[in-house]
């Protein structure tokens, strides 16, 4: 029987890493995660992110929409969406990783997939990492080489190192320059990938985003 696989992205953490590492946020999401899953049969993509406020950032708010509507079309992938609370005059982000994790553990113990795809780096997944694979699921892990906990490298039955080489032929469009402001038509995919902090950062402050 193939391989069932379901891909798990945290939108955050894939965010932060592409504008450190490659200044560029378009994305292919079909592609990419038709990479990810190479032959098998893919279930399902996740998607988890923050859904931006209109009331504290209407331009971002409109733009986030405008891209999530273009992610909503793309094939087997579901939005996973949490909210914002403000933490002294701060907004911070709420439930993300708590959803993801829950997912990954609903969806192992109702068989629904046999191998999860985690796109994250954060070591807060570490445990769910373990206790899936106890479950007799295996797991794999897509990392940036510098935004990765190590034990959640060390915890996964197989790694796809998210460099340069692997997103050869998965941008949308030529090449981009941060921080340079770009038509709101350019910066849908940035937008919609960002709306989170980075997840090194203390109290997942959102002051730097786009």
């Amino acid at each position: 029987m193939n391989d069932r696989v379901a891909i798990f992205i945290d939108g955050s953490n894939l965010y932060h890493s592409l504008k450190n590492n490659f200044k560029r946020f378009d994305l292919n999401f079909g592609e990419f995660t038709t990479k990810l899953c190479g032959s098998r049969q893919l279930i399902r993509t996740y998607y988890y992110n923050v859904l931006q406020e209109s009331s504290q950032r209407s331009e971002g708010s409109r733009e986030q929409q405008e891209f999530l509507e273009t992610l909503r079309k793309t094939p087997y992938l579901e939005l996973r969406l949490g909210t914002t609370k403000l933490s002294q005059g701060i907004p911070v982000e709420r439930g993300i990783d708590v959803m993801l994790a829950t997912d990954l553990l609903y969806f192992a113990a109702n068989n629904t997939y046999d191998t999860a795809v985690l796109v994250s780096g954060d070591s807060d997944f570490n445990y769910t990492v373990q206790t899936v694979k106890n479950m007799g699921k295996h797991v794999e892990v897509a990392y940036f080489e510098n935004a990765a906990s190590r034990d959640l490298i060390n915890s996964a039955d197989f790694l796809h190192q998210l460099d340069s080489k692997f997103f050869t032929s998965l941008w949308t469009t030529g090449q981009r320059k941060y921080p340079r402001r770009k038509p709101r038509y350019r910066r849908q995919a940035a937008v919609a990938i960002a709306n989170a902090p980075a997840p090194e950062e203390q109290g997942n402050s959102q002051q730097d985003l786009p």
